[in-house]
């Protein structure tokens, strides 16, 4: 679905934003019979609140949404989808109360708030639009809602619609619409092609596994995306139990990322020049299927130790990540459903992001509170190599001990670049509903590498 801003008009019912410490000041700005309602209703500028105020013909003639206080909003993000969410069918415009970023982060909730998955089954449109606030770049915004529209949509889709295929017609779909070019290795292709660890992990489904190769832009520094695109992960032998594989249609979260990031950066034409690799696979079982103990010799010349069948999202993103380095690009990010332990260590809400470089670290992380897309470096740490050299091969993809899982699996892939590279371990899901956010799908740390990239390249 198509996320806008509505078009200008002068029947715009207007939105003033109070917080708790400009309260007294907003009530002071009401005529006698507003300021009586607003006392009448309760309405204290508590997070959250909304107060429609009447007007003589009994339709809405102005709406103060509550802000609280600073140490309560700290405690969310996108309060503004949430109050969209509240009010009724009409067409708004914030008139007074935030501006800068604060503003930009409303204008960006409320459109990300009209998101609907409703692919399978009718749902009711939100009616509440807004007219794109004085003083934002209402384009740009746009940009980035669909952006992680496309995102959560790729996610949503169930495995059954969302196979390597489907996941290559997306992709293709993405490059007509900005004149990118693509290219794929498909089948057995892969391993001629010298991708044998994609082909591998991909052998045993009926719906063959393939590397997308997308291509954008002619000028600027390079960077390249590598999303890890297992479009459902039964566990391969080393099978989950049904309550681990009941989410595994968003295992190629990373793939959705990496889609929706590069729907930005060419829908706000950034002189880079973009590259997009996505192994797209799905790991099934079969007589063909890769087993526990294998030895797998990757592109890079590697040869890595199957120790879990289940870990097979750095294997594929191994051979992704030696071809990114193969053309020397200014920067390689990859972005990857890759870890349960990353989610134990941070939650479903932030996005944890690996890196040697204390700049990368810090362009994230100012970039991702001006965009309120939380991120949290973890540690590349050196002394945790040894455990994955099992001695019998170079690399071994699932230490055993469980210990450190997030930290072994970004050693394992550091391991297949030698370029500049930030690799993010992410969740991609909404385990339940928050502002702006449906249960579902959902786009993470896509638009703090979006806000971070003119610091990042040097643009």
């Amino acid at each position: 679905m198509l996320l806008t801003f509505a078009p200008e008009t002068a029947h715009a019912i207007p939105i003033t934003v109070v917080d708790k410490p400009g309260f007294d000041d907003a009530l002071a700005a009401l005529n006698d019979a507003g300021r009586a309602w607003a006392i009448a209703q309760g309405f204290n500028a508590g997070l959250g609140q909304i107060l429609a105020l009447p007007a003589t013909d009994g339709s809405i003639a102005q709406v103060l949404v509550g802000y609280g206080t600073a140490e309560r909003r700290a405690r969310g993000r996108f309060h503004m989808g949430a109050a969209a969410a509240k009010l009724p069918a009409g067409v708004y415009k914030v008139t007074d109360g935030l501006d800068g970023p604060a503003l930009e982060e409303a204008a960006l909730g409320w459109l990300l708030s009209q998101y609907m998955f409703d692919r399978y089954a009718t749902a009711s449109a939100t009616t509440a639009q807004l007219i794109a606030p004085a003083g934002v770049d209402a384009e740009k915004i746009e940009i980035i809602a669909n952006g992680e529209a496309l995102t959560r949509d790729l996610i949503n889709t169930p495995a059954s619609d969302m196979g390597p295929q489907e996941l290559e017609d997306a992709a293709r779909a993405l490059a007509g619409e900005y004149g990118a070019k693509i290219a794929v290795s498909t089948g057995d292709d892969l391993h001629a092609d010298g991708f044998p660890m994609i082909h591998t992990v991909g052998r045993a489904s009926s719906r063959a596994p393939r590397l997308l190769d997308m291509r954008w832009g002619d000028v600027g520094p390079q960077l390249t995306l590598v999303g890890k695109g297992v479009c459902f992960d039964t566990g391969g032998l080393n099978i989950k139990p049904g309550g681990s594989m009941g989410l595994m249609k968003k295992d190629m979260g990373g793939a959705a990322t990496v889609l929706g990031l590069a729907h930005m950066i060419m829908g706000l034409g950034l002189p880079i020049r973009l590259r997009v690799l996505i192994p797209a696979v799905e790991n099934s079982i079969d007589g063909d299927a890769f087993r526990p103990q294998d030895i797998l010799t990757s592109r890079k010349g590697l040869t890595v130790e199957v120790n879990n069948t289940d870990a097979e999202g750095r294997l594929v993103l191994a051979d992704a990540l030696t071809y990114a380095d193969e053309d020397q690009p200014a920067l390689v990010i990859s972005m990857a459903t890759l870890t349960g332990a990353a989610r134990v260590a941070v939650g479903p809400d932030i996005s944890p992001f690996y890196t040697d470089s204390d700049s990368y670290a810090a362009a994230l992380a100012d970039a991702a509170v001006n965009v309120a897309d939380p991120v949290w470096r973890m540690p590349f740490h050196a002394p945790y190599e040894a455990m994955i050299e099992p001695g019998i091969a170079d690399l071994d993809n699932a230490p055993k001990g469980g210990m450190a899982g997030s930290i072994t699996a970004a050693l394992f892939l550091r391991r297949f670049t030698t370029s500049p590279y930030i690799h993010f371990d992410i969740y991609g899901w909404q385990p339940s509903a928050a502002p702006a956010r449906p249960k579902g799908g959902v786009g993470m740390g896509a638009r703090a590498v979006l806000a971070a990239l003119p610091a990042l390249l040097n643009l």
